[in-house]
């Protein structure tokens, strides 16, 4: 096991290029199981969450390899359905793409139960009533998810009782080679959303009016084989840039889209953060002190929910009372335990924190408690004063690329060392 050692205190100044996107990458990668061909994926983030994807393909009969440019083939055509390794689906919740990939490919799926963080009841109810709107009969049991279309799956329409990010994308995999065409009304507009739209209509689908609200996939009988990129990570360009604001650096985030960034951006320029936009990178620098703000997380265009113990962080040291709201997923706040260790003062009252800014953190023995409050865990250390270790530090491999080593190359005192054990 290993942990993460920061020496805080060092301002962040230089460039740093940002990864593909883990939650597109994810979705496109199960994806190619719709596919009895060749996909080249280039800018795949090489993360433990696509090298597990890629096992687990590999374990139902796909051919994958990586190339010497960091792109990686993926053959489907021998895959089979139906045996995906349960002790790996459980390791991540972005497994139950299976489940719309296996029933659009073969007319039916059985998938063990996923992973992933733990945010407590996270139900995959939406999921399920799009399966069944296409003709779907799905049986839950305490290991398994099984679907069966004795009919075969046909287009329908759908209208999401609440919007669900991983829900819309199940439908986009379940629906592209269903006879007919399927309408998903109150669809996810997450800029992820789009990403696994464009690639499958790389392949070769027919899918219009992914980004907003209203989706509509027009079956066809194959997808074909292509080479595709990932998007930039939304979520990885906003930690860095809150990680240069914390330290009151100045960082050039190169590999972006502005666009996708624009509610991070809007929120740290409030309080004081400086940002200037080019057309494919930004440069965040920050004064001394920040102001507070009052922040909510909403589905896209809103702030991102996967930013929130980014933010936090910051505001922690920033001067005044800030108060957040989480308005998409329960029981996120469990990392504030976390912050509080570093000198932080919060106080959580159901879906609300109520931060007041002090004048500085300390450094102290943490844990990442889930992938994101593992990027607040490194933020916090990196503006401490004195040693910060972070142990679990697996959540945090989950969704950043190489974070010590692009952190190391401006200016961080950072490293990943091995824990002693007695």
């Amino acid at each position: 096991m290993e942990k993460i050692v920061i020496r805080g205190g060092k301002p962040l100044n230089g460039s740093v290029v940002i990864s593909g996107m883990k939650n597109a990458a994810l979705g496109i990668i199960f994806g190619c199981l719709l596919v009895k061909d060749k996909i080249t994926l280039e800018d795949l983030p090489m993360i433990s969450d696509v090298k597990l994807s890629l096992e687990i393909l590999r374990r139902m009969g796909a051919e994958v390899a990586e190339n010497a440019d960091g792109s990686v083939v993926i053959d489907c055509t021998n895959a089979v359905g139906g045996i995906s390794p349960c002790d790996l689906v459980k390791k991540m919740r972005a497994s139950y793409y299976l489940l719309g990939a296996e029933l659009g490919r073969f007319g039916r799926a059985k998938v063990g139960r996923s992973g992933g963080c733990d945010f407590g009841t996270r139900p995959i109810d939406q999921h399920i009533k799009g399966f069944e709107a296409l003709g779907g009969v799905v049986t839950l049991s305490d290991d398994y998810i099984r679907i069966e279309a004795e009919n075969g799956i046909r287009g329908s329409e759908l209208f999401f009782d609440v919007i669900t990010v991983g829900g819309t994308i199940n439908m986009l995999l379940a629906a592209v080679l269903a006879e007919g065409t399927t309408v998903i009304e109150n669809a996810a507009k997450e800029p992820h959303i789009v990403d696994v739209a464009n690639f499958l209509n790389t392949c070769g689908a027919v899918i219009t009016g992914a980004g907003t609200d209203t989706i509509k996939i027009k079956g066809v009988k194959e997808l074909h084989g292509c080479t595709y990129a990932i998007v930039p990570d939304m979520i990885e360009a906003g930690t860095y840039m809150i990680a240069a604001a914390a330290t009151r650096g100045c960082l050039r985030i190169e590999n972006v889209i502005p666009k996708h960034l624009e509610s991070i951006t809007a929120k740290l320029v409030e309080m004081g953060v400086s940002v200037d936009e080019f057309d494919d990178a930004i440069v965040v620098s920050a004064p001394d002190p920040l102001r507070h703000i009052n922040l909510k997380t909403l589905p896209y265009p809103g702030y991102p929910t996967d930013m929130q113990p980014q933010i936090c962080a910051l505001l922690s040291i920033s001067e005044g009372t800030s108060h957040l709201i989480e308005g998409v997923i329960e029981n996120r706040f469990r990392y504030v335990e976390e912050l509080r260790r570093l000198g932080a003062s919060i106080e959580v009252n159901g879906k609300t924190a109520t931060i007041n800014g002090v004048s500085g953190l300390h450094g102290a023995r943490v844990r990442a408690v889930d992938l994101r409050a593992g990027a607040a865990m490194v933020i916090a250390g990196l503006a401490s004063d004195g040693v910060t270790e972070i142990e679990d530090i697996h959540h945090i491999e989950r969704g950043y690329n190489d974070i010590v080593g692009k952190l190391k190359k401006v200016g961080a005192d950072i490293e990943k060392v091995e824990i002693q054990t007695l």
